[in-house]
């Protein structure tokens, strides 16, 4: 396995980022320490997060995740050997939102206290604040760069104008520059990534992090039909993917899992790390039997023959 540099961000991450969206939401602080060990125990080193993480799940508030994930730190000893992602400016609250200076340099110290460490290794932009120049957003994440609180900055769920836009101001004004993008991109959701951000992470040679890489688990093959999808914690999500279109998808991935030995979770990734722009998907899990399929897709090289049936059976 062999580690990616992760875009100008100056930081080197192993080929899978593990998602830390489920810790205290579907599983509890004692399985996600168990998640976490064997993760990191197999030499992959990035662990992704968010402050909203998991204000959605009924009796949260948010910044369950990050707190599960500061005790770990704590337990482990292994914050220096982490390289730690986290965000800002999905809503906590109704008016506990957005990426004005003053709600980044408040939200940037919870999730510190939060994590039990002093410096975030690559903080995000969670969305778009249309309310807020990205000037006054740039020049907060200088602020905590300059403080040594950050190590880099990125952003998640930009439309691929609105990037540009933001890392020329970034140049023009001499702040500091997102230098990771982390979109929605998998088998299935292809063509706004291709379409729009692609050609942006191409030009600014950004590192490239997808999320839903796995659509929801609707790509493990999981769900066989659309009735398997009834009980699901994200039924609706993996419903709407049954379309004839994710049924070609599933049906490539079935027959090409079968004759490589590996599981469509493991294919499915190993497709999107073949991507030429792609650094590294984030793929969470719920149980650690769920890793194994992350680490066989870190080594995992398609040829030709096998890109060109995945491709076929994805077009848009």
């Amino acid at each position: 396995m062999q580690s990616r540099a992760l875009g100008a961000s100056g930081l080197s991450i192993a080929p899978i980022v593990l998602g830390g969206n489920v810790f205290g939401w579907t599983i509890d602080e004692k399985q996600s320490f168990e998640v976490l060990d064997a993760f990191t125990g197999h030499g992959f080193n990035c662990i992704d997060t968010a402050n909203v993480y998991s204000v959605w799940k009924p009796g949260n508030h948010g910044g369950e995740s990050e707190t599960i994930l500061g005790s770990w730190f704590k337990h482990s000893g292994k914050r220096d050997k982490a390289v730690l992602i986290t965000k800002v400016g999905m809503p906590m609250a109704p008016d506990s939102k957005g990426l004005r200076k003053n709600y980044i340099l408040e939200q940037v110290e919870n999730s510190l206290r939060r994590l039990q460490t002093d410096y975030i290794d690559l903080y995000f932009s969670h969305k778009v604040d249309k309310d807020t120049p990205i000037e006054e957003t740039l020049e907060a994440f200088g602020l905590l760069v300059d403080q040594g609180k950050v190590r880099a900055i990125g952003a998640s769920n930009y439309r691929g104008p609105a990037l540009a836009a933001a890392i020329e101001s970034a140049e023009k004004n001499k702040f500091v520059p997102y230098t990771v993008l982390q979109p929605k991109y998998n088998l299935y959701d292809r063509q706004d990534y291709e379409e729009d951000l692609a050609p942006v992470a191409a030009r600014y040679k950004l590192g490239v992090i997808p999320y839903s890489s796995l659509a929801s688990g609707f790509l493990t093959g999981k769900y066989k039909k659309l009735e398997d999808t009834k009980g699901a914690k994200r039924e609706r999500r993996v419903a709407e993917y049954f379309t004839p279109r994710g049924e070609n998808i599933l049906k490539a991935l079935d027959e090409l899992s079968a004759d490589l030995g590996v599981t469509q979770a493991s294919l499915a990734l190993a497709w999107l790390l073949a991507q030429p722009t792609i650094t590294a998907p984030i793929a969470s899990a719920t149980k650690t039997s769920q890793l194994e399929s992350m680490f066989v897709a870190a080594d995992l090289k398609l040829d030709k023959a096998t890109l060109d049936k995945l491709n076929e059976a994805c077009a848009y």
